[in-house]
């Protein structure tokens, strides 16, 4: 198993782009996919899109981020690519039921965004999980679950 323990730069850069686009052609830029949340570790270990089993042990100066990339080798290259994040948006009838859901999801330590009068959730575990801790509020119309497009679902 192979150690990273340092990332060299971003695989947008400049000086990264030529070694970066042959080795694409020639398929062996492997990645590394992490969710959000695996952002903040720094020590970690992890299949590669190619199936091998690897290592990041960071120092503490570093952080990972899309497009960190861990090496870059004449026959070879690793990127890290973010998973997509999943958000559920919720629209509280009034400013009571807005209250409610944001104390309801402080409590839980839900990490939210907020999108015109709408809260939305970061998705970090199954779906379902967040539907049914917010049943109460729905089935009593306080809270509307709104779907990507902003319709009711």
């Amino acid at each position: 198993m192979e150690i990273y323990t340092s990332i060299l730069g971003t695989a947008d850069a400049p000086e990264h782009h030529d070694a970066l686009h042959h080795l694409a052609h020639k398929h062996a830029v492997d990645v590394v996919r992490l969710s959000r949340a695996d952002l903040a570790r720094r020590r970690l270990r992890i299949r590669t899109d190619a199936g091998r089993e690897v290592a990041i042990a960071l120092p503490r100066d570093q952080k990972l981020f899309e497009g960190a990339l861990l090496a870059l080798k004449e026959d070879s290259a690793l990127v890290v690519r973010v998973e997509t994040e999943r958000w559920i948006r919720l629209a509280p009838r009034d400013a009571a039921a807005a209250l409610r859901l944001g104390y309801f999801c402080g409590n839980l330590h839900w990490r939210v965004r907020f999108e015109e009068n709408d809260l939305c959730v970061a998705v970090e575990t199954e779906e379902h999980v967040y539907l049914e801790r917010l049943e109460g509020l729905l089935e009593e119309g306080a809270v509307t679950l709104l779907s990507d497009n902003g319709e009711a679902g």
